[in-house]
């Protein structure tokens, strides 16, 4: 093995690394209820029909900065690690070139920042909805999973017909295929790979918000779904045959919706 590839291996170890630590760090945040006050495995049920669950007594005391903070490590714990193949060929792609090279490590820490950057655009949307269902009364406000019938198909409903549109094509071809990405809208310096990772991000919650949304169905810090999420998001982005998988799922869900209202 020459040196460079030596080196080649170490910083790619490195990286992935880091990315396991992020991940790690954010399901540990989480498994602690994120602020909540209750563990999330108290807030657990493994059940295709939430609505039909009892949903606890009183409600939680928590900010709406509690809530942004709790969504967003929630998606850095889910995301992060289907970002994983273009942030190990953007720090491949720096490692090679001659006028960056000793700093690929630390520029490649900005794409991350910026990918997970749009993802905390989408956690305050995300919390900003919790604080409209809850008060009334569609999610429980102990839980954070559906009370309403009607409320749980339309979200399996809306997001199995998402898989179908073209919006949603779209950003997954974009999220499927990194070394294209990076080619069509590659930008130097600090700034440039900021709005890069902002970039990708944007692809990203295109792509994946409305499987996201399904968190009000099942419980938003239910760990069985999020974990069942989080797989269906890494197979639809990363492996082979990813986007039909991405196309069975939306017709379960559209079935599933149907199934809700008559149960």
């Amino acid at each position: 093995m020459s040196s460079l590839e030596s080196v080649l291996g170490r910083e790619r170890a490195i990286t992935l690394l880091g990315i396991v630590v992020i991940v790690a760090l954010s399901w540990g945040y989480l498994w602690t209820g994120a602020g909540t006050g209750m563990s999330a495995l108290d807030m657990t049920a493994v059940t295709l029909f939430p609505h039909r669950l009892p949903g606890g007594m009183g409600g939680m005391d928590t900010s709406l900065a509690t809530a942004i903070l709790m969504w967003w490590v929630m998606m850095i714990a889910m995301m992060t690690p289907s970002a994983a193949p273009v942030v190990l060929l953007y720090r491949r792609v720096l490692r090679h070139h001659d006028a960056l090279e000793g700093r690929s490590a630390a520029t490649s820490v900005f794409l991350l920042a910026g990918y997970l950057t749009a993802w905390l655009a989408f956690s305050i949307g995300a919390a900003a909805l919790q604080f409209a269902l809850q008060p009334a009364g569609l999610i429980s406000a102990m839980m954070l999973w559906s009370k309403s019938a009607l409320l749980s198909a339309l979200v399996l409903l809306a997001a199995g017909v998402y898989q179908f549109s073209q919006l949603k094509r779209t950003c997954l071809a974009q999220c499927r295929a990194p070394a294209e990405f990076l080619v069509a809208h590659w930008r130097p310096g600090v700034a440039g790979t900021l709005l890069l990772g902002m970039r990708h991000g944007a692809y990203c919650v295109g792509c994946c918000w409305m499987l996201m949304t399904l968190l009000f169905v099942g419980g938003v810090m239910n760990v069985v779904w999020i974990a069942a999420l989080s797989l269906v998001v890494f197979v639809e982005k990363v492996l082979p045959g990813g986007d039909l998988v991405g196309r069975v799922l939306g017709a379960m869900l559209i079935v599933w919706a149907g199934a809700t209202l008559v149960v």
